[in-house]
């Protein structure tokens, strides 16, 4: 019987590489996605028709308002900047403290669920500088795992936060899924889509992703409201 191990799960690019990464390192996965007052659900209406396909045990979707903290342009009504050059500065779409808040969740099923084991696909070379998306921010938080659950402190395991894409590129991580039989017509990476849920083109998450498949020399099989260098 594989192990089992909590997957964050938005229903974009690289988390779902990353799914498909634990599953073909011999893990049973359980995707864990969040409503979170985001400014769109497009993303996540993707994670809830992709996760079964990609093999994933279960699928919880948790619900709670971080637009009642705000202070970020995905969770308000702040404008999402378009055609910036990407750089070392933390942009507005950076929302404080969501990945310490997705890990924290995804500790406590796993610890429900008797796993020690946690992916998430966060990635620190084509990014948008976010703190949380760091090796340095990784490490901590597998430290506070094992320091912080009554699992941890018995000696019953220890936790690892498993993060499989942090060093590659957009490029390198496109060919990955793809090796690992990812259908990236299923995944949404735009931070501001239109109604109809066609992608801008030109915020910093669709920039690096068209950035990523044409480095890759693969069509973006992703839909957008204007016609794109792909």
């Amino acid at each position: 019987m594989n192990k089992k191990a909590v997957v964050l799960y938005s229903g974009g690019l690289d988390s779902t590489t990353c799914l498909a990464e634990a599953r073909a390192a011999g893990f049973s996965p359980y995707a864990l996605s969040f409503h979170y007052g985001q400014r769109h659900t497009v993303e996540l209406e993707k994670a809830r028709l992709y996760a079964p396909r990609v093999g994933a045990v279960d699928h919880m979707v948790i619900d709670f308002d971080l637009r009642r903290i705000g202070g970020s342009a995905l969770t308000s009504d702040q404008e999402v900047p378009k055609g910036r050059a990407i750089d070392d500065a933390i942009p507005v779409t950076y929302v404080p403290a969501r990945n310490t808040i997705f890990l924290s969740f995804a500790l406590g099923w796993a610890e429900v669920l008797g796993s020690f084991d946690i992916f998430i696909g966060v990635n620190a070379l084509d990014y948008s500088g976010y703190p949380d998306c760091r090796p340095e921010f990784v490490r901590a938080f597998e430290q506070l795992a094992n320091l912080a659950t009554r699992a941890g402190v018995e000696g019953q395991g220890k936790y690892r936060v498993h993060a499989p894409l942090l060093h590659l590129t957009k490029a390198q991580i496109i060919r990955r899924g793809l090796d690992l039989g990812v259908d990236y017509a299923l995944t949404h990476s735009c931070y501001d889509p239109s109604p109809e849920g066609l992608a801008c083109g030109l915020c910093d998450s669709c920039q690096l992703r068209l950035k990523g498949f044409a480095e890759a020399g693969i069509p973006d099989p992703a839909a957008y409201v204007r016609e794109v260098r792909r």
